[in-house]
């Protein structure tokens, strides 16, 4: 037995077919054949008289069949024909394309079989058209694909140069859940966060006493109405007041508010690219911030003044005075206080900074005088010293190593007495002499630093030669 038949086409029971017969089971089984010689010149063309699309192709007989095939085309007809020559006939069919008079073109998938004593090949094809027009259409539509999603790359570019441009605080919120879809930096930077951290909240979360579906809700009525008049919320954040004016459209079935934030005497608020730096290294920065008002009563710091003072939360520091968290408190608190308001700044103030539970942590500090407002502030940097504490060399005293070797003199030369009264007098200069230098000379607070009277200071500043005519212009 063979493989897809029986022994009925090899026992010799197969009845000769008629031509006429023969050339119409060749055209139905197939929607052109050729009958072409082994050089490529053409006997037969044969034609399925259900396909009208070719039209008559009788000029194609008596000529060669390269005449009519593309340039591409020749070469695959070539490999074929040698194959042939060779006796080893191709098993699989081969894609030619057609060109009559260089009008039109089809593409015709051929498959090879030798045929009759003088070595011609019969050439069984199907039309390829349909599927190439297919294919055409597949095409065509990837191509509008492309087209879209080429305008629609451009639509969503435009339109994230524009959120990124626009000085105007603008936020998208669904109204289906209520989340920021979208929102600009200078919207972010009002809320008093950034942009990543609030696409994809819930908007009503960013506004004190606000509830979710009735924040939602109060939206959609706004935008509906024919005053358009906006809602009046507070910031949790900033606890600023500002109007959200919303406008309501619909895309991809979904409902979107678009909210303009304003303040509250109807003006934008005004952002920099500035302002938003700021505002993340306050909250991000290694650094402890804290703002006070003019006597030192807290107002708000950041989560590194928190981690300093071993406090969970803003709530356990904010209204207390930052005296209480200074080593030498309000002595230090009055040091930089009155620096500050004097010159405007004060830096690298050394002290220590002390929890609720008594541990001390060397730091250094700035102090900066806020008076651009009605009311005056004071911002204060914080930076732990602890660590390069630990490994800086102690600063030797002005004069330190006169007085110690006087000090190393005496032993021997005077009794105990007298040397530790000579000591004591070492010691109390050394003393005077640092808490003039931690109070950029100023007297009232070094006095107060040592425990003294004024009066009392002078007279010590007499006796050690401290006073000199700068001191005395300063005060």
């Amino acid at each position: 037995m063979k493989s897809g038949g029986s022994s009925f086409w090899s026992n010799g029971s197969v009845p000769l077919i008629e031509p006429e017969f023969l050339s119409s089971i060749i055209a139905v089984a197939s929607d052109i054949a050729l009958v072409i010689t082994q050089d490529g010149d053409i006997l037969s063309v044969l034609i399925n008289q259900q396909d009208t699309s070719f039209g008559k192709l009788d000029h194609w007989e008596g000529r060669s069949i390269r005449n009519f095939l593309t340039t591409e085309s020749i070469p695959k007809l070539n490999a074929v024909l040698a194959a042939f020559a060779r006796g080893d006939a191709p098993r699989k069919a081969v894609e030619l394309n057609h060109s009559d008079n260089a009008i039109w073109e089809f593409p015709i998938r051929y498959s090879f079989h030798p045929f009759g004593n003088d070595k011609s090949l019969l050439m069984l094809g199907r039309d390829l058209r349909p599927i190439a027009e297919t294919q055409q259409q597949l095409v065509q539509a990837q191509m509008s694909l492309e087209q879209g999603y080429e305008a629609r790359r451009e639509f969503d570019a435009r339109y994230r140069l524009l959120l990124r441009t626009v000085h105007d605080p603008i936020a998208f919120v669904s109204v289906g859940d209520g989340r920021v879809r979208d929102i600009n930096e200078p919207a972010a930077a009002l809320l008093g966060t950034t942009r990543e951290d609030l696409v994809g909240s819930s908007f009503f979360q960013e506004f004190r006493d606000r509830r979710g579906e009735e924040f939602i809700e109060g939206l959609v009525n706004a935008a509906i109405s024919e005053n358009a008049a906006g809602l009046e919320v507070q910031t949790r954040r900033s606890r600023s007041r500002v109007t959200v004016t919303p406008h309501i459209f619909r895309a991809a079935g979904e409902r979107v508010l678009i909210c303009r934030l304003s303040g509250d005497d109807g003006t934008s608020v005004k952002y920099d690219g500035l302002s938003l730096n700021l505002s993340v290294l306050f909250d991000k920065g290694a650094d402890a911030m804290v703002f006070t008002s003019i006597d030192g009563t807290v107002l708000t710091c950041n989560d590194s003044f928190l981690d300093l003072v071993d406090a969970a939360h803003l709530g356990d520091v904010k209204g207390r005075n930052l005296a209480e968290y200074l080593g030498r408190g309000q002595i230090d608190m009055s040091v930089l206080i009155e620096n500050a308001r004097r010159s405007g700044q004060m830096r690298m103030y050394a002290t220590k900074m002390m929890n609720d539970f008594g541990a001390k942590t060397a730091v250094e500090m700035s102090a900066t005088y806020l008076n651009d407002r009605s009311e005056p502030e004071l911002g204060f940097v914080i930076r732990d010293a602890s660590r390069v504490d630990a490994v800086r060399k102690p600063a030797p005293a002005q004069a330190g190593d006169d007085s110690n070797r006087n000090v190393m003199e005496l032993v021997g030369s005077a009794s105990l007495k007298e040397i530790v009264s000579e000591t004591t007098d070492v010691v109390e200069k050394m003393c005077i002499e640092t808490a003039v230098a931690l109070t950029r000379n100023n007297r009232v607070a070094a006095a107060e630093m040592l425990g003294l009277s004024r009066q009392s200071l002078y007279v010590k500043l007499r006796k050690y030669g401290l006073l000199n005519k700068d001191a005395d212009s300063s005060d």
